[in-house]
This record gives C-alpha cells, sequence and structure tokens, in this order.
C-alpha cells in the first residue's frame, strides 16, 4: 500500500481507533494538565486556530499558551460524534462535536465558561503513530456566570 492509497478494510478501521483515541488522551491531557502527554500528541508543525486567543503556530507555541491560559481552570472538555475522511494512508481530517465547560475563582467568585461546537483536524500518521497536525475551533454557543471574564488573559 503506498502512502497515496486511501486506506480500507481493517486498516481503515485501525486508523480510526488510533485517531480516536489520539483525541480522546487529548482531552484527558487538557483537563489534567499533563502538558509532556498533549505536546507528545501534536507535531512539532502544529497549527492551532483557536478563535479565543488567535493563531499558534508550533506544538511549543500552543503548550506555552494552553497551560498558561488553563493554569487556574478546572475543565472538562467532550469530544464525540467525529467524522474522519482518509486523504492517504498517512493524512486524513476530522470534525468532532465539542461540548467544554471551564470553571475558575474570580476574585472572591466562582465563575463558569460552558461552549458547544466543534473541532475541525488534520492527522498524520508520522512513524507509528498519528499525531495532531492542525486544529480549529469554532463555537455556535456559549454562555458564562455573570460578570465572568473568559478567557483569561495571557501574560506574554
Amino acid at each position: 500500500m503506498t502512502n497515496a492509497t486511501p486506506l480500507s478494510g481493517i486498516d481503515k478501521l485501525n486508523a480510526l481507533e488510533e485517531i480516536y483515541l489520539l483525541k480522546a488522551r487529548r482531552d484527558r491531557a487538557a483537563d489534567t494538565k499533563d502538558w509532556a502527554l498533549y505536546e507528545s500528541l501534536h507535531a512539532p508543525d502544529h497549527r492551532s486556530d483557536n478563535g479565543d486567543y488567535g493563531t499558534w503556530l508550533s506544538a511549543a507555541e500552543m503548550i506555552s499558551n494552553v497551560s498558561k491560559s488553563m493554569e487556574n481552570l478546572t475543565t472538562m472538555h467532550h469530544s464525540h460524534s467525529p467524522e474522519i475522511e482518509f486523504e492517504s494512508s498517512v493524512k486524513a481530517k476530522g470534525i468532532w462535536a465539542m461540548t467544554g465547560l471551564s470553571i475558575w475563582q474570580q476574585g472572591n467568585t466562582e465563575h463558569w465558561f460552558r461552549a458547544f461546537g466543534h473541532y475541525f483536524e488534520t492527522y498524520e500518521k508520522r512513524g507509528n503513530k498519528w499525531l495532531f497536525t492542525s486544529r480549529r475551533l469554532t463555537y455556535y454557543h456559549t454562555s458564562r456566570s455573570q460578570g465572568a471574564i473568559f478567557p483569561p488573559k495571557l501574560d506574554n
């Protein structure tokens, strides 16, 4: 099978399972603040377009900013209803429905931010594992507690 050949049969099912696990680990790593695991799931040249914070052009830049922005947040990321399309045996793109909740202390008050939307992602198999190569987050609905300031400001 060449790299340009789309996957089929058991190879496709195996690749789908690997991408599903990649996504699950990403959500868990974000919520548990396991930044080493989080970074290991992304290609070094990963590009993130996050409406909350703008565009990051590498995995290192993303990790630096995500770890700062989430430092004082308790989060719960839920990704579901995946639509995965293979461009070749080593490239895929996916859309995942998402629900996210962030909780934090602002002054003496606990605040929250809730979001619903989709992640638009690309993946490549590099070496023996699938990695994220890009992510764009689009919110379709958000709500927050009264007086909540979200997203937290990053001091660069």
